[in-house]
């Protein structure tokens, strides 16, 4: 990392008078300063893009393949490089952040594989006699220009998610980065030109959000892809000039643990999806429900092993739970924990601040309108709240605006149908943590939680198109 970072427009990397320092969350330093991206820099990253899309579409899938495989391996050559980025700019614990490294070096691979298995359909048209003599061929087609706009919490991963899938599936792609974190996206755009990835076919531009919605609003993008907040989600989606937009936005998820489950093994699961990473995920566990009969027990057992998590400076090894992205998250966070123990809550352990670190937090006796169960807290806290059928576990799991993924334990068939009916989510983890996610699987949400899907193979789905060609024998063919 430079003391000044440029950013990348269509392969040039530039700089320019507006400069944003990147601070760590732990202690306050500033760990860099990068360039940010200005009107005329991003009009000519769509110029760019523009001639970029006319080069990958025209690359056969093979060489899409090489690209992407190339891209993981220099990536996984410099690991350790990532893994210092992430840990510095977001915060993120050691070991979270080495995890996070491997997974982007997954997301290229398996979108180097689809990208070999994009294929289409035959359709014959005689079904009637007006169609006798003709054949249809349905495949699929890139759509141009993907805007991939990213957040803080999985820096280079989300990244990944958004560049693999659209240079595999023939696209260009203009990554616009949390302004938080954006040194781990310039990493993947030094590696996708270190790659031989066609340079007009991608730029990384740190920008201010006015910025990033100028060109959402651009008609030369065919797709903008969001991960982020709800509220900044959905208003990209009203602006923007294309029809053609993802939502991966947010949650409050949640876990029903029944009495016929192994409670030790949930609550670890509970607790590992509850803090790590100090909870901002989208699919952090926030809202545990426990049936009535084994609810003193698992009380106990998630107490203990959140009050066991080493908090602290995310660089140590030790260290389970580092700072939220800013201390003034973890400010807001505080404050609705304390809201809800002012209006009855019981803090069963956790609740105190230092700085930009909460302690693991967990609560009991909240109610389902506190801010700490109605709305996404995004940090390392998690209610607990009996229930006494399994009717009523799937009511109150149910009961939010949100549907990103949700968690149950037991081992009754007829409770997982009742479940999987009864729980409006685009993912529903049996035995285990709504957390749990493995990086090809479809991923997405529904309600407030977004539209469309993500994991290579869905994402290419998404960012590219059908096209129907008919072939009429009887005129030539």
């Amino acid at each position: 990392m430079q003391d000044l970072e440029p950013f990348l427009v269509g392969g040039e990397w530039r700089t320019g008078p507006a400069v944003l320092d990147v601070t760590d969350p732990y202690n306050g330093n500033t760990v860099g300063s990068v360039c940010l991206a200005g009107r005329e820099d991003c009009n000519d990253a769509l110029i760019a893009a523009e001639a970029g899309f006319m080069k990958m579409r025209s690359l056969p899938a093979y060489r899409r393949f090489e690209c992407l495989m190339a891209m993981a391996d220099y990536l996984e050559e410099h690991a350790d490089e990532a893994a210092e980025l992430i840990i510095s700019e977001a915060g993120k614990p050691r070991q979270a952040a080495v995890g996070e490294v491997i997974r982007s070096v997954d997301v290229l691979r398996i979108s180097a594989e689809e990208a070999r298995r994009i294929g289409g359909e035959i359709l014959p048209m005689d079904w009637t006699e007006g169609g006798e003599g003709r054949t249809g061929y349905l495949y699929r087609v890139p759509l141009g220009i993907i805007l991939g706009i990213t957040p803080f919490n999985f820096p280079l991963n989300l990244a990944c998610h958004k560049l693999g899938p659209a240079l595999a599936a023939g696209n260009a792609c203009i990554l616009k980065p949390a302004s938080k974190t954006p040194f781990s996206a310039l990493l993947l755009g030094e590696t996708a030109l270190a790659a031989g990835v066609p340079p007009e076919a991608v730029s990384i531009l740190p920008c201010l959000p006015e910025t990033a919605e100028a060109m959402v609003r651009d008609p030369r993008v065919s797709m903008v892809s969001f991960t982020g907040s709800p509220e900044v989600g959905w208003h990209l989606q009203a602006v923007a000039h294309t029809p053609q937009v993802g939502l991966e936005l947010g949650g409050n998820a949640a876990v029903i643990v029944h009495e016929d489950a192994d409670l030790a093994y949930a609550a670890a699961r509970i607790v590992r999806g509850a803090f790590s990473y100090s909870g901002q995920a989208c699919i952090s566990v926030q809202r545990v429900l426990v049936h009535h009969a084994v609810y003193d027990e698992m009380r106990l057992l998630i107490c203990e092993r959140a009050a066991s998590l080493v908090t602290g400076n995310p660089v140590a090894p030790e260290t389970d739970v580092g700072p939220m992205i800013s201390e003034s998250a973890a400010i807001a966070a505080e404050r609705k924990i304390q809201e809800a123990v002012e209006a009855g809550a019981i803090c069963c352990t956790g609740g105190k601040r230092v700085g930009a670190v909460l302690q693991p937090t967990v609560l009991e006796h909240t109610k389902p309108a506190m801010a700490v169960n109605a709305c996404e807290l995004f940090a390392p806290g998690l209610t607990l709240t009996p229930y006494e059928t399994w009717a009523d576990a799937v009511a109150m799991a149910a009961d939010t605006p949100y549907g990103l993924q949700a968690g149950i334990f037991t081992n009754d068939i007829t409770r997982i149908r009742e479940a999987v009916r009864g729980i409006p989510v685009g993912g529903l983890m049996v035995n285990d943590i709504p957390t749990f996610r493995m990086d090809h699987m479809p991923y997405g949400g529904t309600r407030h939680s977004g539209f469309g899907r993500e994991g290579p193979r869905s994402a290419i789905q998404e960012m590219t198109e059908e096209r129907l060609v008919v072939i009429n024998r009887q005129g030539g063919c």
